[in-house]
């Protein structure tokens, strides 16, 4: 939230981006827990907070789920060759709540988005750059710098003309995003309160 901050680029702990929510922590929850997660309020919508700080998305491993939708969160996506996207909220169970059914279809194509979230299969970094996911990949240790040069060039702007066509991309392109927000929202907290299958989920991972 600070006004004197060009910009913020976001990565991962090697090996990997982010590979989403603790399943662990998923499978144990009591129902009054997950109760008491679905009924609070919201207080935004997507991954992370409001914000008008462009933030750069510097992929450097898997990014898994609700690692995935992190990384969706971010205005745009530079990679390194060793990172990979999927999303397996289908397999686990739990649905979409962060903005994925939403912002995938976007970079992708809704085509392209169905069939990650159908079938879980990962995509490797040179497909995600050839489907639009991500703008460039990149040899690992040359991530972080190329991501600083593109935060260079977005310091190199006046930070309140880079903030008002940031604000005029989500406004005018997401005309009836909030809409599309909601519903997916209401849907994820229906479906972890009423439909999520616990005790299948600590069966998978012990078979694991």
């Amino acid at each position: 939230r600070r006004d004197d901050i060009a910009t913020i680029i976001l990565t991962g702990a090697d090996p990997a981006f982010c590979a989403g929510f603790d399943l662990r922590r998923l499978a144990t929850e009591t129902p009054s827990a997950q109760e008491e997660h679905q009924s609070s309020p919201v207080e935004h919508f997507g991954l992370l907070p409001d914000h008008e700080t462009p933030i750069i998305g510097a992929i450097n491993g898997p990014a898994v789920t609700g690692g995935l939708e992190l990384a969706l969160s971010c205005d745009f996506l530079v990679a390194s060759e060793r990172a990979s996207f999927a999303d397996t909220h289908a397999r686990v169970g739990a649905m979409p709540g962060g903005g994925l059914t939403i912002r995938l279809p976007q970079l992708i194509g809704i085509n392209r988005a169905r069939q990650m979230s159908f079938t879980g299969d990962f995509l490797s970094a040179e497909q995600a750059v050839a489907w639009g996911l991500v703008n460039e990949v990149v040899p690992h240790d040359r991530l972080l710098t190329r991501a600083r040069q593109m935060a260079a060039a977005i310091g190199s702007i006046p930070i309140a003309n880079v903030r008002e066509v940031r604000r005029m991309y989500a406004e005018i392109g997401e005309l009836h995003g909030l809409d599309a927000y909601r519903r997916e929202n209401r849907w994820a907290r229906e479906w972890m309160a009423d439909r999520f299958d616990r005790a299948r989920l600590t069966e998978e991972r012990q078979a694991i």
